[in-house]
């Protein structure tokens, strides 16, 4: 236990304390998972636990309050695992260290996987409440939310049994969230070819780093560099004047996650070594000048090293520099309907060059279908034209707005009795599970509420901790003012 069990309400920070602890992953739950029917086996509740590996834990109604509906409380049990990349920490072992600063929880150098942590956190401390007079609950912890919504998606229709469903998986304290982008991905792969590396010629390392990365959804607004495409950009203008091979190149680690580093291995004649490396050195400043408001750490690192055995061929490695230096990334198109909502966005999420191929994949969001598909035929007719094969891999829904929510208009009552103002309503450039579970309960009445959680899937994500307070009281309220 750390300090963190020590916060105000501990009821909630006990729980994130603990799961700070567990190795969570997506598709790594299994842990989080036995933590969760830990918590409902103490509290005397007997939880279901379904093929996908999604916990279900129905609570009776408290005291006074048996007749009132069913609520469905629900959040996601997986976390992004991202390290800055001079940080030792294995994900599979090691405890989340947790940093107090200025009002908020952040990581040492890691995600620190409040979203959705504290989520999953106050659900367990509402489910150990004995004197609070809400209706029936039911308590979804899903599994496999960052890399595809796939445990909502294995959710069967004859799960859940309320009429209404709060989500704890959004990020703006003062914020009611009824609508989400629905969103896809592409893989990309381009055949290469390579030859041996002539004698006298010699390794440059090539590595972009200290970028602020972020969440691919809520971040992609704030136009910070994408490290894989700043790399493909350095290596595109330098093409433009000096003869050199590209040997290697890797970038990004989640799909969902702005890629913050981003290398590349290049071979060149031993005498063309400095001005290789003057030129990388130009074409930087031009990019990083363009990014410093965003990204004001970005940096720059170029080390000789021992060639590889192979390289590219000239054709093969253009072919994957204009490729990477080509493909659309970030902001799309910006709502008609909705100020200053995202509409449409990709992410140029992950790039890797082996022997034989260089893989690539793409994510992609929109709130409006048919710009989605467009946005999918645009990234394939550019795939295609520098030769690769595309995939396109199967998304998930967005979920439409309802203005004419009770659920809503209860929030906003509950949230102004307690505040003294009204929350914003708001729609978010992100892929809530929402959406899919809208798909499966239709009739299903749903909010996203949340803390203030801020540069998620990225190790400078952080929480602030009074926020978490506010949120856990308002759901508090929400639960018995809905059972009146």
């Amino acid at each position: 236990m750390t300090f963190v069990s020590d916060l105000e309400p501990s009821a909630v920070w006990r729980h994130f304390d603990q799961i700070l602890t567990i190795p969570r992953g997506s598709k790594n739950e299994a842990k989080a998972r036995e933590y969760v029917l830990r918590v409902a086996s103490d509290c005397g509740l007997d939880p279901e636990v379904d093929d996908a590996g999604n916990v279900l834990v129905r609570k009776p109604a408290g005291p006074g309050a048996e007749g009132a509906d069913t609520v469905a409380l629900q959040g996601h049990l997986d976390m992004v695992n991202e390290k800055n990349s001079d940080v030792s920490h294995d994900f599979n072992r090691d405890p989340i260290q947790p940093v107090r600063s200025d009002g908020y929880l952040t990581a040492d150098g890691t995600t620190l996987g409040a979203d959705n942590g504290i989520g999953i956190a106050i659900a367990l401390a509402l489910l150990e409440e004995t004197k609070l007079s809400h209706g029936p609950l039911e308590c979804l912890f899903t599994v496999d939310e960052e890399t595809g919504l796939t445990g909502a998606g294995a959710l069967s229709p004859a799960l859940l049994k309320g009429s209404c469903l709060i989500n704890l998986d959004s990020e703006e304290e003062d914020v009611v969230y009824v609508g989400c982008a629905g969103g896809s991905g592409q893989n990309l792969t381009l055949q290469v070819e390579r030859r041996t590396v002539p004698a006298g010629w010699t390794g440059l390392h090539l590595e972009i780093r200290g970028l602020k990365g972020g969440h691919s959804g809520t971040d992609i607004n704030l136009q910070r560099a994408n490290a894989i495409q700043i790399v493909a950009r350095l290596l595109h203008r330098t093409s433009q004047y000096q003869d050199f091979a590209l040997s290697g190149l890797r970038g990004g680690n989640m799909r969902n996650a702005i890629p913050r580093e981003a290398q590349a291995d290049l071979v060149v004649e031993a005498s063309q070594v400095k001005s290789l490396k003057t030129l990388l050195e130009e074409a930087f400043v031009r990019a990083r000048a363009q990014f410093r408001p965003a990204d004001p750490e970005m940096e720059l690192v170029l080390e000789v090293a021992a060639p590889s055995a192979t390289a590219l061929k000239p054709d093969s490695g253009n072919k994957v520099i204009r490729l990477l230096h080509g493909l659309p990334n970030g902001v799309i198109a910006m709502s008609y309907d909705i100020p200053d909502l995202v509409e449409t966005s990709t992410n140029l999420a992950t790039a890797e060059l082996d022997e034989a191929e260089c893989r690539i994949h793409l994510s992609s969001r929109s709130s409006s279908d048919i710009e989605l598909k467009e946005l999918q035929l645009r990234i394939a007719a550019v795939a295609k034209l520098g030769g690769c094969d595309v995939e396109t891999v199967e998304g998930y829904p967005g979920w439409q707005p309802d203005l004419n929510s009770p659920l809503l208009g209860q929030v906003r009552k509950t949230y102004a009795r307690m505040f003294g103002s009204e929350p914003a309503v708001k729609a978010i450039h992100a892929g809530l599970e929402c959406g899919i579970i809208k798909q499966k309960y239709p009739d299903l009445d749903m909010i996203s509420i949340g803390p203030q959680i801020e540069f998620a899937h990225s190790p400078d994500e952080r929480v602030e901790i009074a926020s978490v307070g506010k949120i856990y009281q308002l759901v508090r309220e929400l639960l018995v003012d809905l059972a009146r």
